[in-house]
């Protein structure tokens, strides 16, 4: 900490996060640690390179300031990422009940029994973090598992679509409902006709116990037809 008579100063340097063509910011505290009304005023050897906020102002009686320093975004790195501007936080007393606008450069002025606190602060750089490796998190209010099982569907969709446009066989819910719809009409159909066959077997039956003949062409046929359709259902 930066011990003045009449203020604190935290930090003692300032550390900006160094990333090229990005602003980057840093705070820095000022405490009274008296009884009386004290202006600051902040100044930097490179004006144009900084922001300051707010550069002068009053620090109340046992209370604290804070001040953002931002720079501006940078379209080159120095040498070895090493910085020469500095800062100067300068703290003089003011009359009591005084505000930013009573503040005037002449109180920050040095002259034979007057004090002005003085500090000086160097600006270090501080090369920005690379990206981490590490897959991101999930959004807030979606749990890992949800965000997991998220993926596999994407993923199955994706192989589904891919699979079809190779030629494969996998088909969608309708083209399979389809399927079955169809197949248990023509179920639905051979168990008809197996039991129209069946009618008409028990009618030859019948005309053969009546005649006391043999089994005709006609009978034999349709027996034949009747085990491949009763096959055709068992298969089905």
């Amino acid at each position: 900490m930066n011990d003045g008579r009449f203020l604190d100063i935290q930090p003692t340097e300032l550390k900006f996060s160094f990333e090229l063509k990005k602003q980057s910011s840093c705070c820095m505290q000022l405490s009274n640690k008296t009884d009386k009304y004290i202006a600051f005023k902040v100044k930097t050897t490179n004006p144009k390179k900084y922001c300051v906020r707010p550069n002068t102002g009053i620090v109340l009686p046992r209370s604290t300031c804070d001040v953002t320093v931002t720079m501006q975004a940078q379209k080159e790195a120095p040498p070895d990422m090493q910085c020469k501007d500095k800062f100067l936080i300068q703290g003089a007393v003011a009359e009591d009940g005084a505000t930013t606008k009573d503040i005037t450069s002449e109180m920050f002025n040095k002259e034979p029994g007057k004090v002005v606190d003085e500090f000086k602060l160097r600006v270090i750089y501080v090369p920005a973090r690379p990206p981490s490796p590490v897959a991101e998190e999930p959004e807030e209010g979606s749990s890992p598992r949800s965000f997991t099982f998220e993926n596999q569907v994407h993923s199955s969709q994706t192989q589904d679509s891919v699979a079809r446009s190779d030629g494969s066989s996998k088909e969608s819910p309708s083209e399979a409902l389809a399927m079955i719809s169809k197949l248990t009409e023509e179920k639905i159909s051979a168990i008809n006709q197996n039991q129209k066959l069946q009618k008409e077997l028990d009618l030859l039956r019948r005309e053969r116990n009546t005649h006391h003949g043999g089994f005709s062409v006609t009978f034999v046929v349709l027996v034949a037809l009747l085990g491949a359709l009763i096959g055709y259902i068992i298969k089905s």
